[in-house]
């Protein structure tokens, strides 16, 4: 007989069903990735929770029954309802806080929290529901790291309890809003935990503490958060934790993304024929009305408009390369004050520049496959995926040196890198792109380089699948370092004055 891994992973986003931001590409291909590891020996049997928010269209969705949530004094009925995705099944879970929201992600901290709360303890109780029980909890970013933390107080409650539980952290610095007054409303206790004072009630924080193993989107992202510019105010704790924190870079949908059969894209291509790429530089120059000029490399930039990206650090690098060959396309939207930086570089340059702020995704895919080089100067990105579909589509990636950018692009060799956030450091290093860019024979090499890489999930999940198999062992294994010291957290989820705060 073979072995079986039984997963849950909960998300509070998943492409195709409702997709907001890179999660919702994560959650909905590294499941149907870890469940394709599946041998005659081992069936990985991975399926994904997510709430039934009101944008997800529940025709077909299969309802599965009614449990209750106590809350005080009364209950809050969660409803729990199944698809499927390439054979997956997929849950839905809905209720009152989830159904009061609206929308995925919300500025209502209150409601949010609400919501998430309630999705992550009902996520709990759905196995049972199911007459099915998970080895482990693989919950993503502070929306359902509770489940962790709920999971952790069973532990306490109930000693037979061996699921495991792991974080993939996404977005660090987003930690969740205070949940102090709605875990005590759901009778939920608050450890006496050492995480820092005013992160105790923070959902992320909590589920982090509470988890057996913490997992950074890139190497280099788990090396990032050890120290104060990365860490979110969590460095020192992650620091005490390094034996339980890892590295895995997240994969791209190569299927999705793929130059060969891309539907959006005027002209399809691959390594072996660059030439057939050409159309799509043309056609994105004429569309956008750019003179349509072959010679003049065209920069490409596919971007939330944030500081974080350091969309700033572009527009006045570029301002000051004025007088370089150069034509560039930005796509985004977000900080109004960034919007007008680059609306008012398209007014100084006509010709050369334009600027659309919305979300288009077939103009992004245009944007990967007719630019030549594509700019991604971020102070701050915990993986990214842009740097990847820009080399599968044979554009050339300029980054900074941070988080999943150090870990995917290799300078001189499949891209540019520069390391300071400093305006004159992305000046030199694209005049050196630039410079490159008229020797042809050097840039193709570069192009066919970095679509050949292999970004696709299988590698990734494969590394998530071993972490799996160590963390389900080890929550069988009461003889284990590991064991014990998460049967020490568990034993401060109670004690006779329940307190928020390190050990006294």
């Amino acid at each position: 007989m073979p072995q079986t891994i039984n997963v849950l992973f909960l998300a509070a986003e998943a492409e195709p069903f409702v997709k907001v931001g890179g999660l919702g590409d994560v959650a909905g291909t590294l499941p149907r990735a870890l469940r394709a590891l599946s041998s005659d020996e081992l069936i990985v049997d991975v399926r994904l929770v997510l709430p039934l928010h009101t944008v997800v269209k529940q025709e077909g969705l299969k309802p599965l029954g009614i449990f209750s949530i106590p809350r005080g004094r009364s209950e809050v009925q969660a409803e729990a309802f199944e698809g499927t995705l390439d054979g997956m099944p997929v849950y839905f879970i809905n209720g009152d806080p989830i159904r009061a929201s609206g929308t995925v992600y919300s500025s209502n901290n209150k409601m949010d929290a609400e919501k998430y709360v309630f999705f992550s303890l009902a996520a709990l109780e759905l196995p049972s529901l199911l007459h099915w029980t998970p080895n482990l909890f693989h919950a993503n970013d502070w929306h359902t790291a509770l489940t962790a933390y709920g999971n952790l107080v069973r532990r306490w409650e109930d000693k037979t309890n061996r699921i495991a539980s792991l974080i993939t952290i996404h977005n660090l610095p987003f930690l969740g809003p205070d949940v102090k007054e709605i875990l005590a409303s759901y009778e939920l206790p608050l450890a006496n935990t050492d995480l820092p004072e005013w992160a105790r009630v923070l959902p992320m924080p909590l589920g982090l503490w509470a988890s057996d193993a913490m997992v950074a989107v890139s190497p280099t992202y788990a090396e990032e958060i050890l120290h104060e510019e990365f860490g979110s105010g969590l460095h020192e704790f992650f620091r005490n934790r390094t034996d339980s924190l890892y590295g895995i870079l997240n994969g791209l949908d190569t299927a999705s993304y793929d130059p060969q059969t891309d539907p959006f894209i005027p002209s399809r291509f691959h390594a072996d024929d660059l030439s057939a790429r050409q159309p799509n530089k043309a056609a994105l120059q004429e569309k956008l009305g750019l003179p349509v000029l072959a010679d003049v490399p065209l920069l490409g930039m596919v971007s939330r408009m944030d500081e974080a990206k350091g969309i700033d650090i572009a527009l006045q690098g570029l301002r000051m390369l004025s007088k370089q060959k150069w034509q560039l396309v930005i796509l985004g939207a977000g900080n109004p004050k960034l919007e007008d930086q680059a609306k008012k570089l398209q007014e100084t340059l006509p010709d050369r520049v334009r600027v659309e702020t919305r979300f288009d995704a077939k103009l992004a895919r245009h944007i990967y496959a007719g630019s030549d080089i594509f700019l991604m100067p971020s102070r701050y990105e915990p993986c990214g995926i842009s740097q990847m579909i820009a080399m599968r589509y044979g554009s050339v990636p300029l980054v900074r040196a941070v988080g999943g950018l150090h870990d995917t692009v290799t300078d001189s060799e499949t891209g540019f890198v520069f390391v300071d956030k400093k305006i004159k450091s992305f000046n030199d290093t694209l005049k050196r792109a630039l410079q490159v860019y008229s020797d042809r024979a050097r840039w193709e090499n570069i192009q066919k380089a970095g679509m050949r890489q292999d970004f696709s999930w299988t590698r990734s999940a494969q590394k998530y699948l071993d972490l799996y198999k160590r963390l389900i062992e080890t929550a069988a294994a009461p003889s284990s370092e590991a064991y014990a010291r998460r049967t020490e957290r568990a034993s401060r989820i109670r004690e006779e004055k329940p307190v928020i705060g390190g050990a006294k």
